[in-house]
């Protein structure tokens, strides 16, 4: 795989992962049909299992649509702390391979294994091996595509799924994008899909023909981009720390919502999630931002300055609370609500105390919630306030 300056970079892609980590404790169900998302109509598939995705489920698709695509599909509820802990597991897998791990979400990520062709053979088989751990130590799937570049490796492992590995040697890259078309390509969407349409263009062979000046009249510096992504031109190295900007978390009800205290409970439960990802991702927030979708679709967003950057659930629902009272009384009911916490720092710069004793209790109280979790990541620890007394917590708009 390695000739000269040629780089071995895979690209590692969980298959249906929310899908596949629910079915370790359902096997009754593997080989169904699965989906992984909220039963109501106004909720979106987040993961749908191989069976649902041959008849047209995809996943971000509205669950009515899905769930008429696919009737007899048997529907999960999330487990997000449960994802989250396989998620670190199975970076420590690939980090055994390569310090050089480039993780683009929690179950996808780049390797350049490059530096471990001599300790740990050729590419081929290192790829092989980190499907056979992942299978054997988790017993979860994945696709691997192993290319000499980001790109061409990412498009490999689309190619190689379900469960299977796809190489594509430096000499070969050339005569396998030109089989593709123009959508495999990073940066094509549906409007820039449309713009190359009108031009003739629907393969990569036919962009890699264009000239780079009729592309740039055409698209700009996305036109130029395209091109050189048709010619494999990918020199970007796999980094190996991603800063978020933001970390925040939505949810869209069932029906549409007007209560004032399920809408301040469910801001309450976001506030919680995001802090407790904040202080997983070892940052702080100096601003928080609320987000608002009401009946009609429209859309608001306001945000708050923190006094001090924090990743304490208090300060979040506090300053997310403050800004819901500010916009006074809603004009409709609620569709959607969120929390996103922005300017992020890094947790470890200092933290300003509060007089109040109060404020440290709640600090390491949550603290300790991190600890429960990381140990029992399939527990439902939550604040008393969350709980239901006494039974089952239930969404903002679902029917008693």
């Amino acid at each position: 795989m390695v000739q000269g300056k040629a780089r071995a970079i895979l690209h590692i892609d969980m298959d249906a992962f929310f899908v596949s980590v629910e079915l370790l404790t359902r096997p009754e169900l593997v080989g169904k049909q699965v989906i992984v998302g909220f039963p109501g109509e106004r909720s979106v598939v987040l993961s749908a299992s191989y069976e649902c995705r041959a008849l047209g489920v995809k996943s971000a698709m509205p669950m009515s649509v899905a769930m008429r695509m696919a009737p007899h599909a048997v529907i999960i509820k999330p487990t997000h702390s449960l994802y989250s802990a396989y998620s670190a597991r199975i970076m420590e897998i690939f980090r055994d391979i390569t310090p050089l791990v480039e993780q683009l979400s929690v179950d996808e990520a780049f390797l350049d294994v490059t530096g471990s062709i001599r300790r740990l053979g050729p590419p081929e088989a290192i790829g092989q091996m980190i499907r056979a751990r992942l299978r054997n130590e988790l017993g979860l799937p994945a696709s691997v595509g192993l290319a000499a570049s980001k790109f061409v490796a990412k498009v490999a492992s689309t190619g190689a799924k379900p469960n299977g590995m796809l190489v594509i040697r430096p000499e070969q890259t050339l005569s396998y994008l030109h089989t593709l078309p123009v959508g495999a390509l990073w940066g094509v969407g549906a409007k820039t899909a449309g713009v190359l349409r009108e031009m003739g263009i629907t393969t990569v062979a036919q962009l890699a023909q264009t000239p780079r000046d009729t592309l740039s009249r055409k698209l700009g510096a996305t036109g130029i981009h395209l091109h050189n992504l048709a010619w494999g031109l990918d020199d970007r190295s796999v980094e190996t720390e991603r800063e978020e900007k933001s970390i925040g978390a939505e949810e869209t009800f069932t029906t549409d919502l007007w209560d004032e205290a399920a809408l301040r409970r469910e801001i309450l439960h976001l506030g919680h999630r995001v802090a407790a990802r904040l202080r997983e991702a070892g940052k702080v927030a100096g601003v928080v931002a609320l987000k608002l979708r009401y009946s009609d679709f429209s859309t608001l967003s306001r945000s708050r300055t923190l006094p001090v950057p924090s990743n304490a659930a208090g300060d979040l629902v506090g300053a997310a609370e403050g800004l819901l009272e500010k916009l006074g009384t809603r004009p409709q009911a609620v569709r959607l609500v969120g929390i996103r916490a922005e300017k992020l720092g890094h947790a470890g710069g200092g933290m300003q105390l509060s007089i109040d004793p109060r404020d440290d209790n709640w600090r390491a109280a949550e603290a300790t919630m991190d600890l429960i979790r990381s140990r029992f990541p399939a527990g439902a620890l939550r604040p008393a306030s969350l709980l239901d007394h006494g039974q089952n917590e239930k969404k903002p708009g679902q029917p008693s």
